[in-house]
């Protein structure tokens, strides 16, 4: 690949001094020559050139003031004066009329001569670069408006109700979506209480791009886990010199989110003493950054969440009444996972589909018996919980493979494998044995149990199953017809048990 040379006119009088200037200059120009103003005005309208080295003696006209005529015609050009004559005057005029780059006595030497014009080059290259990025930076403000616009209307599609939220047509968060689609459009503080890893952040956007403050800010915060000081200076700002290590000032997120939502997360966790500076601002709208004199007014709706039950902490002197009514305008209560067990196998699915594009690992999903187990477990830490184990199944799966139930974490096997009480609490054996009827009724709920939790470890092999329990296949074959025992049977508990 080849690149042009850069254009230069050589305007001279005399012949002799044009042919020198020409053989110097054209193994690294594209050399035009012109030997009067009126030749070199017909190449300037024709050729693109990026430097004129003008002679400043001619007959017609001195060369200051044809690159004065230059300079209005054509202004990128750089403009160079070469001269045998050193008068003062014509340099002078020559910068401040032609606006010449620069003024070259001679005798030149051939070196001086090339360096001169190839940094002259390099301007004009510079100068062309600047007027593009200028011209860019005038459309940027209405592309980057037009661009963010457009994100944010991804951004709020995406935690629209049914987008956002993932959930089964069954599933009891449907209440509570329609319960935060109607709540989103008033600009009321709503107060999120739920389990840890219930999504109460996703319920708290979903109800910001349902909002008329969808296209400001969205900022989140979670209070647990600061000591008041850091937390009022991410909250609230700081000024420079502040406090210790408070180099710059710092803007907190109150004024960040101006016009927006702000999400304050565990905010049962606050401390008493920070409960009153959070009141003052809710109640003036007006944030003072540490170490300022004066106050700020901001505009923002604060959307709180907490996995405690913030009545008990108000009733037990922790939470302040005062507070817990202005971020409580309206209280919006997230289920359990365990309570929702129809939604794992859609947020399975979802997961695992966007856990594929993200690691760049095919699935073809979750055997039958992996999903009755993540369904009979009890998920402590909810939908969280539910996202790390498949993610870690998807990785340590086979590639293109269904992830089978061995697989699973053994804190989920063996819990899948527990019965459970009607109220969602695991049985253990010694609450089988404990409870009413005969010996024999006792005995067939445990051994129907164990029947049940030995096939879900072994995947439904039956081979094995029998040989680690001691039977014939027959035996065990007529073991789960007698049980009813089926590979399709989801529901972890003994008969006796769910009747």
């Amino acid at each position: 690949m080849t690149t042009s040379l850069p254009t230069v006119l050589v305007i001279d009088d005399e012949a002799r001094s044009l042919e020198t200037l020409n053989r110097v200059l054209c193994e690294d120009f594209d050399v035009k020559t012109a030997q009067n103003v009126t030749e070199a005005t017909a190449i300037l309208e024709r050729e693109w050139v990026q430097i004129i080295l003008c002679d400043q003696r001619m007959p017609d006209k001195s060369g200051v003031d044809f690159l004065t005529e230059v300079r209005d015609r054509w202004p990128d050009i750089i403009r160079i004066i070469i001269s045998g004559y050193t008068d003062t005057e014509d340099v002078i005029r020559g910068i401040n009329q032609a606006g010449i780059f620069q003024y070259i006595t001679k005798p030149w030497q051939p070196d001086s001569l090339i360096l001169t014009l190839k940094n002259a080059a390099h301007i004009f290259d510079l100068n062309r670069q600047n007027e593009m990025l200028s011209a860019e930076l005038k459309m940027a403000p209405r592309h980057m408006e037009t661009t963010l616009k457009g994100r944010r209307e991804a951004v709020r599609e995406r935690f629209r109700m049914d987008d956002g939220i993932i959930r089964a047509e069954t599933s009891p968060m449907n209440a509570v979506c329609e319960r935060l689609l109607q709540i989103a459009p008033f600009d009321v503080s709503v107060l999120l209480q739920g389990e840890s890893g219930t999504g109460k952040e996703l319920a708290a956007r979903a109800l910001h791009y349902n909002s008329l403050r969808w296209n400001k800010p969205f900022v989140a915060e979670n209070c647990g886990a600061m000591p008041d000081e850091l937390l009022e200076s991410e909250l609230f700002g700081h000024k420079r010199g502040a406090f210790t290590g408070a180099v710059n000032d710092h803007t907190g997120l109150f004024e960040r989110a101006n016009g927006g939502t702000v999400f304050l997360d565990e905010v049962g966790e606050i401390s008493p003493a920070f409960q009153v500076k959070l009141l003052r601002v809710l109640q003036n709208g007006e944030i003072r950054p540490v170490g300022a004199s004066k106050g700020l007014k901001v505009d923002v709706r604060v959307i709180a969440a907490t996995n405690k039950t913030l009545e008990d902490e108000v009733r037990a002197g922790r939470f302040r009444e005062d507070l817990y009514y202005r971020l409580a305008a309206v209280t919006v209560h997230l289920p359990a996972l365990r309570e929702r067990i129809m939604d794992i196998p859609v947020i399975a699915r979802n997961y695992l589909d966007n856990a594929t594009v993200n690691f760049g690992k095919a699935s073809h999903g979750l055997s039958d018996e992996a999903l009755a187990a993540l369904q009979r477990y009890e998920w402590p830490g909810n939908i969280r919980e539910l996202q790390n184990e498949l993610q870690r199944l998807l990785i340590m799966s086979p590639e293109k493979g269904v992830i089978a139930a061995d697989l699973l974490s053994p804190r989920i096997r063996n819990g899948a494998a527990e019965p459970k009480k009607s109220n969602g609490e695991a049985h253990s054996l010694g609450g089988i044995v404990g409870m009413g009827g005969n010996l024999k009724d006792r005995i067939d709920i445990l051994e129907e149990h164990i029947l049940r939790e030995t096939l879900v470890r072994h995947r439904w092999n039956k081979s094995r199953a029998a040989r680690e329990l001691g039977l014939s296949r027959v035996g065990l074959r007529l073991k789960l017809q007698r049980y009813g025992l089926e590979k399709t049977d989801l529901d972890p508990r003994p008969r006796a048990l769910a009747n």
